[in-house]
């Protein structure tokens, strides 16, 4: 058993939130203090949640804090703020309060975003948080996927902060000084588009990053850039078509047995929802990282690894000062 370190600020996890909930995000919570050392505070419906602990004999050893609701998956954001006593409201409140260092949620990323943007607050200056995934490229390393499902329908200002936003999370968690941002459109050549990446891509251009200009889709695991920058909508549209595909193509070289089944595992384990955790939500005051709504409990560990991580590294307060202004 990994000890969480003395003094760590807790990871606020939402126990309601997610397809398995509370099974797996119980279990995710105690694997995640057992194995690695994350000091986790649950919150949701007491009773249940410590008969999920009492079931994996932690009972003490996780704290709970209680909450009397349960925003339903399928809720898409608006509602959600009205549950003021939910586990997504209260979970936000006691990061926001300073009582955590970081929320993890599996529950429906636009009731998360609703929650974190009323509990934890805006960074100054952003005019809607994104969801950053960081995938795995061609030829090592890794790429930052931004929005990968915050904002379905961005405006053009918006989506030239995901850059910004983008960007900085690059330098932080990738090592990259100068990342360098592509904008995801349907060519290559200036000017290609719709409206929204037309004028996406003139914003793009006049800010102070290295803008490589448009991508394509054949661009997105091949490194060409190191910030992919796209809406939401076609962000998770793209994030879930990569997931498939990954699966469908390694399944398809298994039967037709031209690798190892050693290796398959090893290019499964890059594309793997469990290796990196979820997404974190930037421009925020605080860190919230959203997991996968299927998410079993490994994940939900990992999860909670990824925001204690993220969190104590100051890896999304750290690009807070480079949305200072709106882009106009």
């Amino acid at each position: 058993m990994t000890a969480p370190s003395p003094g760590e600020p807790p990871v606020v996890l939402d126990a309601m939130g997610g397809d398995h909930a509370p099974a797996a995000t119980v279990a995710g919570a105690v694997l995640a203090r057992r194995a690695h050392g994350v000091n986790v505070v649950l919150v949701g419906a007491r009773t249940v949640v410590e008969a999920e602990l009492r079931r994996h004999d932690a009972l003490g050893e996780v704290a709970v804090v209680h909450a009397d609701e349960v925003v339903p998956m399928a809720e898409s954001g608006a509602g959600a703020a009205a549950l003021t006593r939910s586990s997504l409201a209260v979970g936000c409140a006691l990061v926001g309060g300073g009582e955590g260092g970081a929320f993890v949620s599996a529950g429906s990323t636009g009731a998360a975003v609703s929650c974190a943007v009323r509990g934890i607050g805006r960074a100054p200056g952003v005019l809607r948080p994104a969801l950053a995934v960081v995938l795995p490229a061609l030829r090592g390393g890794g790429s930052v996927l931004v929005d990968a499902g915050a904002t379905a329908d961005p405006s053009p200002a918006m989506m030239a902060q995901f850059a910004v936003l983008g960007a900085g999370y690059a330098r932080a968690v990738l090592g990259r000084p100068d990342p360098l941002v592509g904008l995801l459109s349907i060519g290559a050549e200036p000017g290609k588009g719709n409206r929204l990446c037309r004028r996406a891509g003139e914003l793009l251009a006049a800010l102070p990053l290295r803008f490589h200009g448009n991508i394509e889709g054949h661009d997105v695991l091949a490194g060409t850039v190191d910030v992919i920058v796209t809406d939401g909508f076609t962000g998770n549209v793209l994030l879930k078509n990569v997931e498939g595909c990954v699966r469908t193509t390694l399944a398809m070289v298994a039967e037709a047995g031209i690798a190892s089944p050693e290796r398959l595992a090893e290019v499964a384990r890059r594309y793997d929802p469990e290796t990196h955790g979820g997404a974190a939500l930037l421009g925020l005051r605080g860190t919230v990282v959203i997991a996968h709504g299927s998410s079993p409990a490994a994940t939900i560990a990992r999860a909670c690894a990824v925001a204690r991580d993220l969190a104590g590294q100051g890896a999304v307060h750290g690009i807070d000062a480079t949305t200072a202004e709106p882009v106009t």
